[in-house]
């Protein structure tokens, strides 16, 4: 309980914060309902007024909460309705980014740590990839794959979601590959060990840290690329497409709901992710 406490705190204040932002985005509404019809309105009668309204600027939490529990458990999970539905959509492509981005960036932090022409060559570039504004990248990509012909959906937002998830992975790796020291590195040479020796019984034990610490900020930007990617496509199924939606019928409390779902999903992404870790850090004979 004592160390729920200042979570709960924080949380109470935000939430308090939400509310009277609620009141004060809201009732411009109620204030110019009451000037139309030339009656004048007390502060005791905005406030219940603020917080009902069909759509609202600033939903409060209790409507995002209504709503975020109708698209869960008020609908069929096959429904085009149910966040559960969207949440999946969304998640399958998140998934495939998180893999290619895994990928590409232990692939790519192997060949620097290996090879030094490596380093010199790709990884500037790959630094200098990650100042393009991935909004804008979006949409380049998404025409690409259609002048090549790709049809599947899901690639697009996979190679989005990978472009944001392996720049961390490239750097952890390079340096948890390079985290041994001479001492250690000189000893495994004095055994007769190979170059694939020492990467399986040093180098790599010794990432293991830097990786999985890489992989709980990479799965949250494999959740953004893969949102990002399903804006601009017109989709009609993920949590991207449904916030897009109600952005663009005027239904803030679906956006909301399906903000919030989206954070909901990244959450359990990341404790996922914090079990594997332990799992392997057992596996390997590590304190959990």
């Amino acid at each position: 309980m004592t160390r729920a406490l200042p979570v709960l705190t924080v949380l109470m204040l935000i939430v308090a914060l939400w509310y009277a932002g609620a009141v004060w985005l809201n009732s411009t509404w109620v204030y110019d309902q009451a000037q139309r019809v030339g009656t004048s309105v007390t502060l005791a009668e905005v406030i219940p007024q603020t917080m009902t309204q069909t759509r609202p600027l600033l939903p409060p939490p209790h409507q995002v909460a209504a709503e975020l529990w109708k698209g869960v458990a008020g609908q069929k999970v096959t429904s085009k309705r149910s966040l559960v539905y969207h949440g999946y959509v969304t998640f399958r492509g998140t998934m495939m980014g998180f893999a290619l981005g895994i990928v590409l960036g232990v692939g790519l932090a192997m060949a620097i740590v290996r090879y030094r022409v490596m380093e010199l060559s790709v990884m500037p570039w790959a630094i200098i990839s990650q100042t393009i504004p991935i909004v804008a990248l979006a949409p380049m990509i998404l025409t690409v794959s259609n002048q090549i012909g790709v049809e599947n959906r899901e690639i697009p937002k996979a190679i989005i979601a990978a472009y944001l998830s392996f720049f961390p992975v490239l750097v952890s790796m390079v340096k948890g590959l390079r985290a041994p020291d001479a001492m250690q590195l000189d000893l495994l040479c004095t055994y007769g060990a190979s170059d694939a020796q020492t990467f399986r019984k040093l180098r790599l034990p010794a990432s293991m840290p830097y990786f999985f610490a890489s992989l709980k900020v990479v799965v949250a930007a494999a959740l953004i690329g893969t949102i990002v990617g399903e804006l601009p496509t017109g989709a009609i199924e993920g949590l991207g497409a449904r916030m897009l939606i109600g952005s663009q019928f005027g239904e803030p409390l679906i956006m909301w709901a399906a903000l919030f779902a989206a954070a909901i999903l990244a959450g359990g992404l990341i404790l996922l992710v914090g079990l594997i870790e332990r799992l392997a850090r057992a596996r390997m004979g590590a304190p959990a």
